[in-house]
């Protein structure tokens, strides 16, 4: 029997990754017991490969046998779930890695921790509407909206969904850059008069908001990252994180208290 004790911690973790179904295997057995057979059809490797795999994690004592299912030990289950959060962290950093210069930075309080259980939606050439599309599920799932920094980029592709939001009763507190004012005057006056009639919108002007979008929602917030010229949305992330939404309710508020509310005329 082969010593696994001996070497580093670096060696177990490349023993792990060297091969694409052994991190996986050892996932799917803390969730419940499993046979080789079932394990080596959801892997798909060989069934000598998948039999070699449990007999090398048995002699590290993460997985035991149990009849003919096998089962994550405590052991196992450490790693394994170190393991999970470690692949779920590089696949939020995957679809970040074009994008996340578009988000908040530290100056302002937001982490890229704040990210890890994060649903992120990029605008690609195949789904170049991904975030959009995003954005109006999240506006259907929720009775209260607040936005600050709704670009025109934001509210020229979800307006029709986000009015119709509004008059159905979801109460809506919009902060702006006067360029969307100016937009919905000389764009969609009738639009949004009976968003405006409802009494379940108010729109802020303000001057000075940052390059990206903060939305929050009854359960999630959300950031837009728009290009540089603000012309498409780029990336979607939303999450339900509570630091996250700590440093939301801190970045709205602090501009809602700079800002009154635009007296809008129904006669846009």
């Amino acid at each position: 029997m082969i010593n696994h004790n001996k070497g580093t911690p670096l060696d177990d973790i490349a023993y792990l990754i060297r091969s694409e179904h052994r991190a996986p295997t050892l996932i799917a057995l803390t969730v419940r017991p499993r046979s080789r057979s079932e394990l080596w059809e959801m892997t798909g490797v060989s069934e000598s490969t998948i039999r070699r795999t449990l007999g090398e994690f048995e002699e590290r004592e993460w997985v035991y046998r149990d009849g003919y299912q096998y089962e994550a030990t405590q052991l196992g289950a450490f790693i394994a779930s170190a393991m999970a959060d470690l692949i779920d962290r590089v696949e939020t950093e995957r679809k970040l890695r074009d994008v996340w210069r578009l988000l908040p930075d530290e100056d302002t309080g937001f982490t890229i921790e704040m990210c890890s259980d994060a649903t992120v939606t990029v605008a690609d050439p195949e789904d170049p509407s991904g975030p959009i599309a995003r954005f109006c599920s999240l506006i259907e799932e929720t009775d209260r909206l607040r936005f600050t920094g709704l670009d025109v980029a934001m509210l020229d592709s979800c307006k029709n969904e986000l009015c119709e939001r509004i008059v159905d009763g979801m109460e809506t507190e919009l902060i702006n850059p006067p360029r969307v004012a100016n937009y919905i005057r000389s764009n969609c006056p009738d639009l949004f008069s009976e968003a405006l009639d409802s009494g379940n919108l108010d729109v802020r002007l303000h001057d000075e908001l940052p390059p990206f979008g903060v939305s929050i929602f009854d359960d999630r917030i959300a950031i837009t990252g728009y290009d540089r010229e603000g012309v498409t949305v780029r990336v979607l992330v939303d999450t339900d994180d509570t630091d996250a939404r700590d440093w939301a309710e801190s970045i709205f508020t602090s501009h809602r208290r700079k800002t009154p509310i635009l007296p809008i005329e129904k006669d846009l």
